[in-house]
């Protein structure tokens, strides 16, 4: 996996050293010697995850990574300090900083490489969501970057140990200080269970489980579709590089070793919350952008941007499983003179109300879409020419039978009708276009004839 890596550090053998050691594994490298230097390659040249050292002039570490995770521009990126600082409170000051690792100098190959490959990934991840984002921004739609406070961290954390009492004094420190939820499980098969049922935000899991790998359980969750964006967090041993190398290749997110800190523990979830509350928050935005793109914004219904698509997709469903396929155009009768008399604003309640009743009259597998100003669309798959013409004729009554409630100074509520025209897929309407048209044929017919009715492209039913 190729990779652009910023190495920050104003001492050129440690940063020729890290070069050196990251070319031979295929990586790109870029390199800065002091904090402000730093922060403008980041935004300049967008790395993919930056190796910064603590210990520099005139600003440090803790203060540059500070500053570049509250950039927009470069909040995404990952940072791993690498320095000879040791103590745990060195640890949790840089991860309070937002940085996603704290590698002791010398660092451990094994540790800096699986750790570069782990975030590496996540910031793929980060990037092709960030990417959609900005799509949906450049359409117009609400999206983008927003910072995420601390209290805006929220989220369950599932403990899978098999020493209870030490199970529940991390569980006790978490929750203690996080506005979070814990539970524990003391096996695999609890465990698994828990995680296909309802997944937790973050698994941290004992690498020394009794009877049971735990580097296989964090195989095992990783790979389970439902827990495809929780956090996986190991505990290890002390400097046991070999495990933790091999856990963040396996789709662990962080690790923890033993002795457990209660400060950098409370550091690395806090920072795995702040990661998922990003994505989620992206995934979002990109979920409610879509959805804005596709629904008409008056009705709450489907727009012709969707309507027109997923009536071909279903055209060759029906096709390969040979079933039948109708759709009703309906067209709400003498609608431009509820405008002219009673204004736009009335007019947008009936069709707001028109909407509501269709919804609650179409059948479940049924879509129904407004594709015009007082025209809608409704498609009915699995259904035959006698199903189809019942729920256009339940659709006509329902509609005549209410008069529409309204916001006018003069009267409260319209008396409302609905021309509906329906066609079946046939040999000869085997295309979206051919079994539109003939559906609008019947419609005019509808329109024709007196309206209030519902006709079939091949024989009309009458009101």
């Amino acid at each position: 996996m190729s990779a652009r890596i910023l190495v920050v550090d104003d001492i050129l053998p440690n940063v020729k050293l890290l070069e050196a050691k990251l070319m031979s594994e295929y990586y790109t490298v870029l390199t800065a010697s002091n904090g402000f230097e730093a922060i403008e390659v980041a935004k300049a040249e967008q790395p993919d995850m930056i190796l910064l050292d603590v210990m520099m002039p005139k600003m440090d570490g803790f203060e540059a990574c500070a500053r570049l995770k509250s950039d927009p521009t470069t909040a995404h990126i990952p940072v791993v300090m690498v320095t000879a600082l040791d103590q745990p409170t060195d640890r949790v000051r840089g991860l309070d900083a937002g940085a996603d690792d704290f590698l002791t100098k010398p660092a451990n190959d094994l540790a800096l490489f699986a750790r570069v490959r782990s975030l590496v990934r996540v910031k793929m991840m980060i990037d092709e969501l960030r990417l959609r984002d900005e799509t949906c921004r450049e359409l117009g739609f609400e999206a983008g970057y927003t910072d995420i406070a601390d209290d805006m961290l929220k989220g369950d954390v599932l403990i899978v140990d098999d020493r209870a009492s030490a199970a529940q004094g991390l569980a006790d420190t978490i929750t203690g200080t996080l506005n979070v939820t814990c539970s524990v499980v003391d096996n695999r098969d609890d465990a698994i269970a828990r995680m296909r049922a309802e997944p937790s935000d973050i698994v941290m899991i004992n690498s020394s489980l009794e009877g049971y790998d735990g580097l296989r359980l964090c195989s095992e969750i990783r790979s389970h579709p439902n827990a495809r964006h929780s956090a996986i967090v190991l505990m290890v041993d002390h400097n046991d590089f070999k495990t933790i190398s091999a856990s963040l290749d396996l789709g662990a997110n962080d690790y923890v070793m033993r002795p457990v800190d209660d400060n950098e523990l409370i550091a690395r979830i806090r920072s795995q919350l702040r990661r998922l509350c990003y994505a989620d928050r992206l995934r979002d935005n990109v979920h409610n952008s879509l959805k804005l793109a596709v629904t008409d914004s008056l009705t709450g219904l489907y727009n012709r941007r969707y309507a027109m698509p997923h009536l071909n997709a279903l055209i060759d469903r029906a096709t390969v499983d040979n079933n039948g396929l109708a759709v009703a155009l309906l067209d709400i009768d003498s609608f431009k003179a509820v405008n002219d008399t009673y204004g736009h604003a009335v007019g947008d309640e009936v069709l707001k109300e028109f909407a509501a009743r269709l919804r609650v009259n179409m059948r479940g597998m049924d879509m129904t879409a407004r594709i015009g100003g007082e025209e809608f669309l409704g498609i009915m798959p699995e259904t035959d020419i006698e199903g189809a013409s019942v729920v256009a004729e339940r659709l006509r009554a329902m509609i005549a039978a209410k008069p529409f409630p309204i916001t006018h100074p003069e009267r409260d509520s319209l008396d409302i009708t609905v021309s509906i025209g329906v066609a079946m897929m046939s040999p000869q309407t085997m295309t979206s276009d051919a079994l539109l048209q003939a559906a609008d044929e019947a419609l005019y017919r509808s329109k024709r004839e007196g309206r209030n009715r519902v006709t079939l492209a091949s024989a009309p039913v009458a009101a």
